[in-house]
């Protein structure tokens, strides 16, 4: 991966070259030398931002599985309170 992909997937994901250090429990000052000074980006890294996109999908999905959840257990609330 080029430094210029692993700026911009870190972007995509709002993720600060800091906040990435700390998820990957690395110094920033090594991250952000990543792609520089002849230092590549390791090979995992593409990887890690794919798992860790995709949980991010899961995430939004039961999200909205949550709400979904959450609206039908009231409107089925609503009708039980009408046969009291």
């Amino acid at each position: 991966m080029e430094e210029k992909e692993f700026r911009e997937r870190l972007k995509r994901n709002n993720l600060k070259l800091k906040d990435f250090s700390e998820l990957i429990d690395t110094s920033y000052q090594t991250v952000a030398k990543w792609g520089k000074y002849g230092r590549d980006v390791p090979s995992w890294v593409k990887s890690w931002l794919n798992l860790y996109e995709k949980n991010k999908q899961l995430e939004a999905l039961n999200d909205d599985e949550d709400e979904e959840y959450k609206a039908l257990a009231k409107a089925l609330q609503g009708v039980l309170n009408k046969d009291k």
